[in-house]
């Protein structure tokens, strides 16, 4: 699996001219005036992982198969939007659909480029946001709670269950904290899931800066990452204008680029990364003559159901994997090297699949 990032802000904050550089297309409009982006723009990007092409290299791979991340750019809200002001309705709809929210605020001066607010304040712009989505929510859960009445008449325990979840996520939402403080146990997590609350959502806040502060962020970001902090979310620091410059060069010029530039990374690398921080996510990978291939799970997940990412069959008739290390695998400049040094082990049903291990899954057809 990979995972659906939609990508917010209020209109002018460089929402998608991120967008077209992450996906080096330019599917998505950016220009100087608000709702520029009437349909929420889709794309799919590989994530880099140089893990991955070493892996391909000492195995021979014919093929290299990253996972991807996909990225929802969603037109921008302003205030007011949860009763319909611009494009709010839309905005709501779409990002009910994503697994996270990047949340792109505005962090540089330029007067050729109109704040729809009349001023630069990251802080406010997120809380015009985060308001927004509360009120939503608020409204959303009133109108299902009136819905459940019959179904709790009738003695429903699922519609018991979900009231409950429900009126805790209102309690907070009323005293101004997002869904997403709820404490939440994993018997009640897929419930929870299911009720697609807007600030239930985890987010990422990225800052766009210049690019004279792309290396090293500036006052307005190092706010942003106190508040961020505060929340248990996570922050970023890109220079959306950057990263439209490197999309178009290619690899050798891109770094090259970036070194002058005094960064060590793309901005992309940097948001996955954060991303499947944020999420939990891991990577392991798949290793033969045919293909070199990433999967995505989330930290935690077992041996079977890591086998079932690739294919449901994998799950049901798992026997065991045959694993190792990402370390050990490079050491031994192979699987048969790393099985005479004795570092292939094999693991049952309640192995915890680590970051970077190489897996061979053997299961009954």
């Amino acid at each position: 699996m990979g995972f659906r990032m939609g990508i917010v802000g209020l209109p002018n904050v460089g929402k998608s001219t991120l967008f077209n550089a992450l996906t080096r297309t330019a599917a998505a409009q950016a220009a100087n005036f608000p709702f520029c982006t009437i349909e929420p723009n889709v794309g799919e990007v590989a994530v880099p992982d140089p893990r991955l092409e070493r892996l391909a290299e000492i195995a021979g791979s014919r093929q290299i198969v990253p996972t991807r991340i996909t990225f929802v750019d969603i037109a921008g809200l302003v205030k007011g939007a949860s009763k319909g002001e611009g494009l709010g309705n839309q905005f709501l709809a779409n990002i009910r659909e994503v697994d996270a929210i990047a949340h792109v605020l505005r962090c540089f001066e330029d007067g050729d480029v109109t704040h729809v607010e009349g001023r630069v304040d990251p802080i406010a712009d997120a809380e015009v946001i985060e308001t927004e989505l509360m009120i939503a929510d608020m409204e959303s859960i009133e109108r299902r709670l009136a819905n459940l009445t019959r179904k709790l008449k009738g003695g429903d325990k699922d519609a018991a269950s979900q009231e409950s979840l429900l009126k805790r996520a209102l309690a907070v939402l009323e005293d101004g904290r997002p869904a997403r403080t709820v404490e939440v146990s994993e018997d009640e997590r897929k419930a929870w899931n299911m009720l697609q609350l807007l600030t239930a959502k985890p987010v990422l806040f990225v800052c766009n800066v210049s690019e004279d502060d792309a290396a090293t962020g500036n006052d307005w970001s190092a706010r942003v990452a106190e508040m961020a902090e505060a929340q248990g979310m996570g922050h970023v620091v890109i220079s959306a204008r950057i990263e439209e410059e490197i999309s178009q060069l290619d690899p050798e010029e891109a770094r090259m680029f970036l070194t002058e530039m005094g960064l060590d990374e793309a901005g992309l690398d940097r948001l996955i990364r954060a991303g499947y921080e944020l999420l939990g996510l891991q990577t392991y990978f798949t290793v033969g003559p045919k293909e070199a291939r990433a999967w995505t799970i989330r930290k935690g997940t077992l041996a079977p159901q890591a086998a079932g990412v690739i294919h449901g069959d994998f799950e049901k008739g798992f026997i065991r994997a045959e694993t190792v290390a990402y370390d050990d695998y490079i050491a031994g400049q192979g699987e048969a090297g790393a099985r005479e040094a004795g570092k292939l082990r094999v693991e049952g049903k309640s192995y915890e699949v680590k970051d970077g291990d190489v897996l061979h899954f053997l299961f009954n057809a």
